[in-house]
This record gives structure tokens, C-alpha cells and sequence, in this order.
């Protein structure tokens, strides 16, 4: 049985920690995708299945917000693979597709409020997650 000296011990330790934010965030992030990719289907397959309030600021045709959320979906999905696999790319594009992602779904608020909360609180698990690991390394 071999040991290790003491001051490398916490090293491996926070990098095995590093390694677990990042497959959480990209496990997380693919799964936050999956919603948009749906949310997006919805939207652009039956627009019944939302109810829009008047007046709002953001107000879009509802097909067009399906389709944001879509092919939006499709960019985070393939993102939260790379930062699975540990790609660096998907760090810094993981972070800013969670950060559109959550500004997108303040956006969509109106037209499914709990839903877009959900995924608002689920992208910022998701910057949270990432920049955890980005600080531990």
C-alpha cells in the first residue's frame, strides 16, 4: 500500500470534487435543454397549450417563441454533453447558454409562469455548478 504525502491529498481531492460539479452541470444542463426542446414542441405543435397575457413586452407570436426555445434547446443539449465529457469549450458557452436560457424564459414568463420559473431556477443550479468548478481548478 503506497501513501501519499499530506499536501497532495486535498489537491486530488478538490479536483475529484472540480470533476463532479462538471458532470452535474453537464447532466443538469442536458436536462434543462430537454425542457426547452419541449417546451419549444409545444409551442410551435399546439399553440392551445399556452395562455398569454395581454399587454406584455416581450410579446411574440407564440410559434416563434417555439422555435427559440427549440433550436435554443438543441445548442444547450449539445453543450451540456460537451461539459459532461469535459470538454473546456463547454464551460464558458455553458455558462452563457445558461445565462440566455434564463433570460429567455423570464421572457416567456407570461405564456407558462410556473414552467419558466422551473427552468429559471434549474439554469442557475446550472451557472452555479459551472462556476464552482471553474473556481476549483
Amino acid at each position: 500500500m503506497t501513501t501519499t504525502p499530506s499536501s497532495e491529498a486535498p489537491e486530488s481531492g478538490r479536483l475529484r470534487w472540480a470533476h463532479g460539479v462538471t458532470t452535474f452541470a453537464g447532466i443538469l444542463l442536458a436536462t434543462v435543454a430537454l425542457f426547452q426542446i419541449f417546451e419549444g414542441l409545444a409551442a410551435i405543435l399546439e399553440d392551445e397549450v399556452f395562455v398569454a397575457t395581454r399587454d406584455y413586452v416581450f410579446k411574440f407570436d407564440l410559434t416563434t417563441w417555439g422555435w427559440i426555445h427549440f433550436v435554443f434547446g438543441l445548442v444547450a443539449f449539445a453543450t451540456g454533453i460537451g461539459l459532461f465529457l469535459g470538454k473546456t469549450w463547454a464551460r464558458a458557452l455553458g455558462l452563457f447558454i445558461a445565462l440566455c436560457g434564463t433570460l429567455l424564459n423570464f421572457m416567456f414568463l407570461p405564456y407558462y409562469p410556473w414552467w419558466a420559473i422551473t427552468v429559471i431556477t434549474l439554469n442557475v443550479v446550472v451557472m452555479w455548478a459551472i462556476a464552482t468548478q471553474v473556481q476549483d481548478v
